[in-house]
């Protein structure tokens, strides 16, 4: 991994003295785990990230998305998983209607932005739009799902909703296991991204043993608080670990004279 550019302090005036890191992750919205993680250097962009965690997606999965990662190219390699899509668009994003369909959702194509006059045939996909009450504007959905009777327009708006389970893990993880100042410690890159992933790796294990947890009792995994079950687990464990990350800096080579 390259060198990410540092960060600048909170007035802009001069640059911090820690890397940053942009991570993209898949997580199951049922149990919040994340099942793939890719990371790279702050300037790294997340449709850049993004192909390095699609070979987790498998057929008959839903795979909600912001409209950060709205691209032609990256739907495409997504939908080549076999993995059903429901990514939001921008509102300003060109979507002829094809056909209107009975659920108020309509068939349309979406064209690569490089082919300005739509000279190569569109993606054909499935849109959806809605308001929610007490928000301004208008949402607007995209999705591989075709047939209004195999996902009616009303429950994908739902079911889109619960993406906002990325943002409640990355919280778990930020807030409550790394502390309301989670700074990662190493100063180079390799050492903050194993940091990172060992973060990922404790994370994991906690919502495995609730999801064990919740079978055994019949309950919803997102029905037992994780807080809850860190404390447990720290209970449990009687020698903290308090070590600093490993050495990554090269180490200078001693050469005789």
């Amino acid at each position: 991994m390259r060198s990410p550019r540092p960060p600048r302090s909170g007035r802009g005036e001069q640059n911090a003295g820690y890397p940053q890191m942009r991570m993209v992750g898949l997580v199951e919205c049922g149990t919040h785990v994340i099942f793939d993680a890719a990371t790279g250097p702050l300037p790294t962009g997340e449709q850049t990230l993004a192909p390095k965690v699609l070979v987790s997606l498998r057929p008959g999965m839903l795979l909600p998305a912001d409209r950060g990662f709205y691209g032609v190219a990256l739907w495409c390699k997504a939908a080549a998983t076999g993995a059903d899509l429901l990514w939001r668009v921008r509102k300003d994003l060109v979507l002829p209607v094809v056909e209107q369909l009975p659920d108020g959702s309509y068939l349309t194509e979406i064209f690569d932005r490089t082919d300005i006059h739509h000279t190569r045939r569109g993606v054909p996909v499935r849109a959806v739009e809605y308001t929610i009450a007490g928000h301004e504007g208008v949402y607007r959905l995209i999705t591989t799902i075709l047939d209004p009777d195999k996902a009616p327009a009303a429950e994908l708006a739902a079911l889109y909703a619960q993406r906002w389970e990325f943002e409640s893990t990355l919280d778990e993880i930020k807030t409550h296991l790394g502390g309301s100042h989670l700074v990662l410690r190493s100063q180079h890159p390799d050492g903050a991204e194993q940091e990172l992933y060992g973060f990922l790796l404790v994370h994991h294990a906690i919502r495995h043993l609730t999801h064990q947890a919740a079978q055994q009792a019949d309950q919803d995994p997102d029905r037992i608080s994780f807080t809850r079950s860190l404390r447990v687990v720290r209970r449990q464990v009687t020698d903290q670990a308090a070590f600093s990350p490993r050495q990554t800096r090269p180490r200078r080579q001693s050469h005789p004279r």
